[in-house]
């Protein structure tokens, strides 16, 4: 991190994968915010969209071991206090320019990614004694299924939340900082102050054969999860 510079740089930190998961997850989430409320035939839409996230988080969580330099959370985790005083010197000062997410950023990636795995796993085994169970609830006793559905919406609120706060907080990077964060996010660049862009000379590459095969992999895992019961019948 740095003070800002008029001497900036374009540099490639996004792959695209890290960018394309992004985005789905974006309308995916919306989509899934959208068919729960509407209801009725909406939630068999609304179960897929979980599928299809479930597959994105499981991506992007073996993505972040073996992916890009930027993509791997050795890149941006750091510790609450760090976190911390990043956060102060935000408010207090200019813009402080990080390469990949900021230490703040991190942790709302790493929180993000948790509860969405847990959200949609529980949606698994989650029953809204109405008309919808989810595949795996077979496997749990009504009232675990029952639960599981209630802690499955309690998240859902949560992530709302979480969310709001980061797209104002990407909002505050933009507007406020004029840093071009969802640009970035789009063409996979970041401007960066010289000394800043000079000192990440060669970093790690993305392997687009690595990612297109965990993609795959995550896809062919959840369906095998979600067809279980199908698959190997008791």
């Amino acid at each position: 991190m740095t003070k800002p510079s008029t001497d900036l740089i374009s540099v490639a930190v996004w792959d695209v994968f890290v960018r394309v998961f992004h985005w789905s997850l974006v309308l995916l989430f919306c989509f899934s915010v959208i068919s729960a409320k509407v209801g009725g035939n909406w939630i068999t839409w609304h179960m897929y969209s979980g599928y299809a996230i479930l597959s994105l988080v499981v991506f992007r969580l073996m993505w972040g071991f073996v992916g890009g330099e930027y993509a791997r959370f050795s890149s941006f985790t750091a510790g609450p206090v760090r976190a911390a005083r990043f956060a102060i010197a935000l408010l207090k000062r200019g813009s402080q320019h990080s390469v990949g997410h900021n230490p703040v950023g991190g942790w709302m990636v790493i929180v993000l990614l948790l509860l969405l795995t847990l959200q949609a796993g529980l949606g698994l085994f989650g029953n809204d004694e109405i008309a919808t169970t989810g595949p795996l609830a077979r496997y749990v006793s009504d009232d675990a299924s029952i639960k599981a559905m209630s802690w499955h919406r309690r998240i859902g609120d949560a992530l709302l939340i979480l969310v709001a706060i980061h797209i104002l907080a990407v909002l505050f990077h933009v507007f406020v900082k004029k840093e071009g964060l969802i640009r970035a996010m789009l063409s996979g660049k970041k401007s960066l102050p010289r000394a800043l862009a000079e000192s990440t000379a060669n970093p790690r590459a993305a392997r687009n054969g690595l990612g297109l095969f965990l993609i795959g992999f995550a896809v062919v895992l959840v369906a095998v999860v979600v067809n279980w019961p199908s698959i190997f019948k008791n």
